[in-house]
This record gives structure tokens, C-alpha cells and sequence, in this order.
């Protein structure tokens, strides 16, 4: 049994650019997709960062491709933590295309991030805030 949590869930759209020359998203629009999806859910969290103090830098990300996504069409992108460590936290999500009935459909990709908390004035790890903590899962 996984002690992920769901955080947050976001719709968007699959864009014309978004596509390459072989016709489908580029493999890169996935990362900004998931990117996107975990700036909405850490802006409703309070952790965006303050480059002047503290804030979240992810140390490694990973993509698997399962199925191709083509324009036009929206896709959902969910979003789960694992349970943090003193100052990181692994952050999944798994994209869905949306069918015609509006519901999310099959798994379209699925991508990991781990994203350190980092005390910019002092270049090094931080402990998470207990405001970020506060919505993540237990052990």
C-alpha cells in the first residue's frame, strides 16, 4: 500500500506549440506540465519561493511516457507527496487525458520529482516549514 497523499489536482490545456515535428507533445512540455501542477499546489500550500530567504529547488525529476498526447485536447494532472524527510519531500504526478464524457481517462505519463526546502542566503538545505508540513502524509 502507498502512503502517497493527493494534494492537488489541475486541468489544462494541450497547446498547438506544444507539439514537435512528429506530431505529438514533446517530451519537455511534460516536465512544464508537471512543473505547473506543483507551483499551483505549493502556491495554495504557502511554499513558493522567496529568493531572498527560503524556499523549494527540486535536486532530480523523472519522466515515464506511456501514452502520446496530441492537440487539441486537456489533460489532468494530479498530484501526490510522499511522506518528508527533514527537508525534502517526493513529489509525483500522473497526467490523464480528458475523454469527451469530461472525465479523466487513462495515464498518459506518470514523473517524480524530489524538491529539497534551501535557505538561499546560507546555500544549503533547510528544514521544511511546518506551514508545508502541516499537508504532507505521515510515515
Amino acid at each position: 500500500m502507498s502512503s502517497k497523499k493527493l494534494v492537488h489536482t489541475m486541468r489544462m490545456p494541450i497547446r498547438w506549440g506544444d507539439m514537435d515535428a512528429m506530431g505529438h507533445v514533446n517530451n519537455t512540455n511534460y516536465f512544464r506540465y508537471i512543473e505547473s501542477a506543483r507551483i499551483a499546489w505549493l502556491e495554495q500550500v504557502g511554499g513558493l519561493p522567496d529568493s531572498r530567504d527560503e524556499g523549494p529547488v527540486i535536486v532530480n525529476a523523472s519522466m515515464n511516457f506511456l501514452k502520446q498526447l496530441t492537440y487539441p485536447g486537456d489533460i489532468e494532472v494530479r498530484t501526490f507527496v510522499a511522506p518528508p524527510g527533514r527537508s525534502s519531500v517526493e513529489v509525483s504526478h500522473e497526467i490523464r487525458l480528458i475523454g469527451a464524457d469530461g472525465e479523466p481517462g487513462d495515464l498518459h505519463a506518470d514523473g517524480v520529482a524530489k524538491v529539497v526546502w534551501v535557505d538561499f542566503k546560507l546555500g544549503k538545505s533547510a528544514p521544511l516549514p511546518e506551514s508545508l508540513r502541516a499537508g504532507l502524509p505521515t510515515a
